[in-house]
């Protein structure tokens, strides 16, 4: 499969066999993706959303023409758990975790393994694993490249559920993949402007970190054999056309990424699908006890909060919501709360807390087309920073009925706009003001 083939230059890498076509390959991909979207927490956040398609795009502009597939189409998400990975689907969609931009020390790195992962998509070794399986002709096998792709609990969990009766451990890209990859990566790096030292350099801090808690990468993608090494020596035949100096962009996403409320393990977001599937998506049942005196206290990287002790902390892709039992659940697939506290932040382009502050209502405005304001905003101090006190109106996803929302929101020093949102029925919000102003007043933001 892998021709080395030097001629002073690059290692030559022919694509392995493959039954599918190029078409195959974007259906089965966009299958598994919508799987992905399901059952992993992926995040809509401008900020990281927009960093890694920017360096998605850059590597997907290195691909040579020889590779290039007018069918495929690539996508970049970031997923909300702590370990080290990342995976791209055939056709095209590439999921990262945060772990991973977490864990990277430049933005060599994270060019790095998503060029990995790019390489998987071009070389088309899903579905050239996939076209191994023989003994499971006519079978639809997209849960099981997917399965294969992720690996692990979840990949396990994926795969099962499709009841495609492909083992996973067939599909499993081997070292001869992981090799191609490697090397392909390195090329497309180096043509995209990028240094393939900094992928080899990332990989060894993987395996550095190895053991029976090691990173997800390791079980992911075995290491096809003195990886370090020979990434660098594939690095030395090739010549890095203006490299990329320029690092403030990956200095924002990292001071964002310390802003954000701890990922979950990936352990935690498979409990959280797995619920969520069970219930097959449960709406508040609307028993709601009062909120206890007592109160437990929440830190996080940004802030710090105090909460009646009989709520739960329920978290979101990009933010953390404070809610009692029976007031959260599922309608229509989105997570929603009747009662309770929402703590997030989220990009600005405006300029002042007031124009912030009017598209972060009008970003809430689009997914609630019921939603109103209560006069003007009001000043507020949050933490010793200015902020504004806004009230709105809102028809009720879960009951129909009004419900009563109050948003606070402060402009960090980065520009970033920090908001803390409290909503109860409209009918029984004044029950609840005492607990909202309590828990704003023992915010204490790190900024």
């Amino acid at each position: 499969m892998l021709l080395a083939l030097l001629f002073a230059a690059q290692t030559v890498i022919v694509p392995p066999d493959n039954k599918y076509t190029p078409a195959d390959d974007v259906k089965m991909g966009l299958q598994a993706a919508a799987q992905v979207e399901r059952q992993m927490p992926v995040m809509q956040d401008d900020a990281l959303t927009s960093y890694v398609e920017e360096v998605g795009q850059r590597l997907v502009a290195a691909i040579p023409e020889p590779l290039r597939h007018a069918e495929f189409h690539y996508t970049f998400k970031v997923v909300n758990v702590r370990e080290i990975n990342a995976f791209a689907l055939p056709g095209g969609p590439m999921f990262v975790n945060r772990g991973m931009l977490e864990a990277a020390k430049n933005e060599g790195e994270v060019a790095g393994v998503m060029a990995h992962e790019i390489s998987h998509v071009v070389l088309r070794h899903g579905t050239a694993q996939a076209s191994k399986a023989t003994k499971y002709e006519g079978v639809a096998v997209a849960g099981a490249v997917l399965g294969a792709i992720l690996g692990g609990g979840l990949g396990r969990a994926v795969s099962v559920t499709t009841q495609l009766g492909v083992e996973t451990r067939f599909l499993k890209f081997g070292r001869d993949f992981e090799r191609q990859a490697d090397l392909e990566g390195a090329h497309l790096m180096t043509q995209a402007g990028y240094d393939p030292r900094d992928m080899a350099n990332f990989f060894k801090t993987i395996q550095q970190q190895g053991g029976s808690n090691g990173p997800e990468w390791l079980s992911d993608h075995p290491d096809p054999g003195n990886r370090y090494e020979t990434i660098l020596k594939e690095a030395q035949l090739l010549k890095v056309e203006n490299p990329l100096t320029d690092t403030r962009a990956f200095e924002r996403v990292q001071t964002h990424l310390g802003r954000l409320p701890r990922a979950p393990t990936a352990a935690e977001a498979r409990r959280a699908a797995d619920s969520t599937s069970r219930s097959g998506g449960t709406p508040p049942s609307g028993v709601v006890e009062p909120p206890s005196d007592r109160a437990t206290q929440y830190a996080a990287n940004l802030f710090r909060v105090s909460v009646p002790s009989n709520w739960r902390e329920l978290r979101g892709s990009d933010s953390i919501t404070f809610a009692p039992l029976g007031a959260f659940g599922t309608v229509n697939g989105r997570s929603i709360f009747t009662h309770g506290v929402e703590i997030s932040i989220t990009r600005s382009d405006s300029r002042g807390l007031q124009n912030a502050t009017d598209d972060l209502i009008a970003a809430l405005s689009r997914g609630n087309a019921e939603l109103r304001r209560f006069g003007e905003a009001g000043d507020v101090t949050l933490s010793g920073h200015r902020g504004l006190r806004t009230r709105l109106s809102n028809r009720s996803e879960a009951t129909g009925m009004l419900e009563t929302i109050e948003v606070f929101t402060t402009l960090l020093r980065d520009r970033s706009l920090f908001y803390l949102l409290t909503v109860a029925p409209a009918d029984s919000f004044q029950d609840y003001v005492s607990t909202f102003d309590r828990v704003v007043e023992s915010l204490r933001l790190n900024d």
